[in-house]
């Protein structure tokens, strides 16, 4: 099992809340609060980009 170091969660409005992590391989998860055991990954960069783009407003609509 990967150690993923999970960050505080990121809660936009309304249940919208999603936490990051990172592991000690270079790679990247997020996934709903709560649900830390059901998550995406990819690399930093990856999703380093797609939370840039959600905090530039380019793609609200996800959270």
């Amino acid at each position: 099992m990967t150690d993923i170091r999970w960050e505080d969660p990121f809660c936009g409005e309304g249940n919208s809340c999603f936490r990051l992590g990172t592991d000690g391989q270079g790679n990247a998860y997020i996934t709903v609060a709560g649900a830390e055991e059901t998550y995406l990954s990819d690399s930093r960069d990856a999703l380093r980009a797609l939370i840039l783009d959600i905090k530039a407003g380019k793609a609200d609509h996800l959270l």
